[in-house]
């Protein structure tokens, strides 16, 4: 392992905690998952988006900085292995995703100055999946309130991240082209990811397939 904070990224549905959770248990690391289920707004958003999009966003930071500043600013992220389910810039991508300009603008002035305050990690994976794929991972987990998820709405997103990736120079980020890449019941797949970790990649963009 090349790496001491890893945080995966990826469209809803791409499989970032499942993937997660498996590497946390394949190097004994400390693992960090968002706890997205306990917002209240979150059904509602889906509904009613123009309604709830800026209290859910606002929720959603305040939840993730709580978090990330519980779980790494006293954390030794030098001598031990940390792996998280999100990037705080998460919280940035669909704001200005779901966000009205003035929301935005003002959104925009609370996360600078709380982003600014937390590590960034050593390596940003990004799994890539088109939309159907997607579509079929959030329709298989079965989770009432995503299935009116709309396609428009993934492509979204997926259109946001890759925008912003693109944004990091100085980060070193792995995008997986997941397409057919079973990792969860095809365990020969789950080590070719694994072994991706060994590799010390450039700052800014690298696009692989495990495949």
């Amino acid at each position: 392992m090349k790496y001491n904070f890893i945080a995966i990224e990826g469209n809803i549905g791409a499989g970032k905690t499942t993937l997660s959770n498996m590497l946390a248990n394949q190097f004994n690391a400390r693992l960090v998952l968002e706890q997205f289920s306990e917002n209240p707004f979150l059904p509602e958003f889906y509904k009613n988006p123009d309604k709830v999009a800026f209290p859910l966003e606002l929720s959603f930071l305040a939840d993730r900085y709580g978090q990330l500043k519980q779980d790494l600013i006293n954390l030794d992220l030098f001598n031990e292995i940390t792996i998280a389910d999100y990037f705080i810039y998460k919280s940035l991508i669909f704001a200005s995703n779901n966000l009205k300009e003035d929301e935005l603008l003002l959104y925009q002035r609370l996360f600078d100055i709380i982003a600014s305050s937390l590590p960034k990690p050593d390596l940003l994976i990004y799994l890539y999946l088109d939309t159907p794929q997607l579509q079929h991972n959030i329709l298989k987990r079965g989770r009432e309130y995503e299935l009116n998820i709309k396609a428009e709405y993934l492509e979204q997103i997926q259109n946001r991240y890759l925008s912003f990736l693109q944004g990091l120079p100085q980060q070193k980020v792995l995008v997986v082209d997941m397409q057919g890449v079973d990792f969860v019941n095809e365990p020969q797949n789950f080590h070719k990811i694994v072994n991706l970790l060994n590799n010390d990649y450039p700052k800014g963009i690298t696009n692989i397939s495990p495949s």
